[in-house]
This record gives C-alpha cells, sequence and structure tokens, in this order.
C-alpha cells in the first residue's frame, strides 16, 4: 500500500529528543538480553497462539522483559504516546489513537538468539502519522547499533554511514529469509533473481539490513528480498535505509506502509525488498515480477 505524502516533518530539537530516550530503551533491552544470551534459561520458550488458539511461534523470556522494558520507558517519557510490541500488541496509557506510534520488536530473530547465534538484534521504530521518523537496529552482543532519523544520514556506532555502489545485480550479494517462508509462487519469483545474483545467503535476520546500511564496511551485502513479515519486523528498516542511500519497497516497487492505528486492519503480512543501490533494486524488481 502506498502511503500518503501529506506527512509533516518534526522539529529537529524534539528528534533528538526521540532519538536519545530510544537509545536509552534499547540500552535497557540490551542488558536484559546480555544476561538470557546463551543461559539456559532463554532455551526455555512459550507458545504464540493466534485468536483461534493454533501455535505461530515461539518467545522466550528474554523477548517479554527486554520489551517490558522498552515499553516502561517510552510510557514515561512520552506517556501520550502510543505503542505497538510484538509481544504486548497495543500499549497505551492515555489515548488509544496518537500521532507517534512506536514499534517494537524486542528480540528480531528469537531463532538465533535462543540457539546463541548473535544474528538476531533489537528493533524500534517511531512512526510520525505512519511515517517512520527513526529506526534502530540493536546487536548488544557484537555492540553495532545502527540509527535512522528522517533527513538525517544514517549512523552506525555513531559515524555516519552509507550504502556501496553495485551497478550490476550478478555482481550483488543478496540475503534473504529461509526459502522455506515463501510461498509456492513467491518462491518461483524468488529464483528468478537468485539465478542472476553473485552469491545469495539466508537466515541472517535483521542484522543484514544493517550490514546493507554499511556499505560493506561490516561485511557485504547489496540486496535483501523476504516475506511474511509483520509490521514490527521491517518498520525500524526504512528510515535506515533510506537515510544510508538504499532503497527499500514492497515486492511491486511501491513504497511500504503501515496505519499506525489498533483501529486499522492491516495486511497478514508484507513482502519486501531492499537494495544498496537504485539499479540492483530495479533489476529485482524485474525479475521478481517477471
Amino acid at each position: 500500500m502506498a502511503s500518503p505524502s501529506n506527512v509533516d516533518e518534526v522539529d529537529e530539537q524534539l528528534l533528538d529528543e526521540f532519538v536519545a530516550v530510544a537509545n536509552q530503551a534499547v540500552d535497557a533491552a540490551g542488558e536484559i538480553i546480555k544476561k538470557y544470551y546463551r543461559n539456559p534459561q532463554a532455551m526455555k520458550t512459550m507458545d504464540k497462539r493466534d485468536e483461534n488458539g493454533c501455535i505461530t511461534e515461539q518467545v522466550t523470556a528474554a523477548d517479554v522483559a527486554a520489551e517490558d522494558a522498552i515499553v516502561s520507558i517510552l510510557l514515561d517519557r512520552f506517556p501520550d504516546h502510543v505503542i505497538y510490541g510484538e509481544e504486548s500488541g497495543w500499549v497505551m496509557s492515555k489515548n488509544k489513537l496518537a500521532d507517534f506510534v512506536w514499534v517494537i520488536d524486542p528480540i528480531d530473530g528469537t531463532t538465533s538468539f535462543k540457539n546463541g547465534l548473535p544474528l538476531f538484534g533489537t528493533l524500534v521504530a517511531l512512526l510520525y502519522k505512519s511515517k517512520p521518523i527513526i529506526g534502530i537496529i540493536d546487536q548488544p552482543i557484537l555492540k553495532d547499533r545502527w540509527v535512522g532519523v528522517q533527513g538525517r544520514i544514517t549512523t552506525l556506532n555513531g559515524v555516519n554511514t552509507h550504502t556501496r555502489t553495485c551497478e550490476e545485480l550478478s555482481r550483488a550479494t543478496l540475503y534473504s529469509c529461509s526459502p522455506l517462508h515463501f510461498s509456492d509462487e513467491e518462491y518461483k519469483a524468488f529464483t528468478r533473481v537468485t539465478d542472476k545474483v553473485q552469491e545469495p545467503l539466508y537466515g541472517a535476520e535483521c542484522l543484514t539490513y544493517g550490514l546493507l546500511a554499511s556499505g560493506g564496511k561490516n561485511g557485504l551485502n547489496d540486496l535483501i528480498i523476504q516475506s511474511f513479515l509483520g509490521p514490527y519486523d521491517f518498520l525500524a528498516f526504512i528510515p535506515i535505509i533510506e537515510g544510508a542511500g538504499g532503497v527499500i519497497t514492497d515486492w511491486k516497487g511501491e513504497k511500504l506502509y503501515w496505519e499506525a492505528s489498533p483501529l486499522f486492519e492491516a495486511p497478514s503480512y508484507y513482502r519486501i525488498i531492499a537494495a544498496g543501490d537504485e539499479r540492483v533494486h530495479k533489476s529485482a524488481l524485474d525479475y521478481l515480477n517477471a
């Protein structure tokens, strides 16, 4: 779904305040996550069920505790804001509707986390009138944090970062979720792209979006294609990728949009394509939609 273009800009001083508090919240979550990481307690999982009682996925105590820490800090500082978390759903202290909505995934990549692989991360996004204006990817074990803010250059650990130039799809490194997450039709479209790239890699979670924004400083990554993502899985990436000079859209090339309201029935899942170079993005889109 395309996003509306008439979204007001947010004052720079206010943005600075939001970023500072978001960093505090992510710091708190990171301390909790580090205590659980490679700890037998982290192996204990709880079932997450849909409205029909069917098990959809599993969650660890670390997921819940980290999200609780983030929510507590954000609502304490911004009681008029609304929060949407992967574990807790909609949370608000005053208003049911608000211009500012925080979207949280405390541990994106729970499977990697509980298996002791540092490929997971904490995702925090702030939306203003449904437009992502701040995005954070934090990897507390590797001590890497990407911060994207509307109108600013994305930073990695406080230093400006940028995607790398990659003119041709045949020279691109592609990251993706497991192919098991694709429908049969999606998989056919996906393989049309993997047949053209230099190297496809799988299953590296949110960290790959940070690598894309880093332009090869931490590892090569030129293209990401995923499906079956919820809003908490991708909204933080938008300011980060765009602020680093990259492109992130749905599989049709449309701007990603999520109506930040508990009254809105969101799509069941989103399909994402991100690239560091717009030429690679266009070529991959052409093959996806051939």
